[in-house]
């Protein structure tokens, strides 16, 4: 699969956000071994800490059909629900976080592909670039998991 179409699927995803509040949704779509595709979008609550990011329903969509080793990659896009969005977002802190346990459990260095809900720019990032000196099932004294 290429990054443009696990954009698309991260697009089609984000179709499927809860966003009344913030009116900026999110698509994730997470690229598994055997190259189905797992896809999440935000899902915004009126007691606002507890929303959850795309990134994170798809990786726990994921978990829970056994498969966080299998993650290999992943798409994000969003913007405002209004119209424009053409800046590519990346993940927050605490999603970077979630899926560096999918990372080490799969022993990968994912690749997360970034983009807006609308035109064609596309970023390109490794995890291990987003969130350096990542804290993990090693550092519990586990090893991976």
């Amino acid at each position: 699969m290429t990054p443009e179409e696990l954009i698309a699927a991260a697009r089609a995803a984000a179709r499927h956000a809860h966003a009344p509040y913030s009116r900026f949704a999110v698509g994730a779509a997470v690229l598994l071994t055997d190259g189905s595709v797992v896809t999440g979008a935000n899902v915004e609550n009126a007691s606002y800490g507890l929303s959850l990011c795309a990134e994170t329903v798809a990786i726990a969509t994921t978990a829970s059909q056994g498969r966080l080793a299998d993650v290999v990659a992943i798409g994000v896009v969003g913007g405002p629900m209004d119209g424009g969005g053409e800046t590519p977002v990346s993940p927050c802190g605490r999603c970077r976080q979630v899926l560096n346990e999918a990372a080490q459990l799969g022993g990968r260095d994912l690749p997360i592909y970034c983009a807006g809900l609308t035109g064609d720019a596309l970023a390109e990032h490794r995890l291990s670039a987003l969130l350096p000196h990542a804290f993990g099932p090693a550092d519990l004294g586990f090893g991976a998991v």
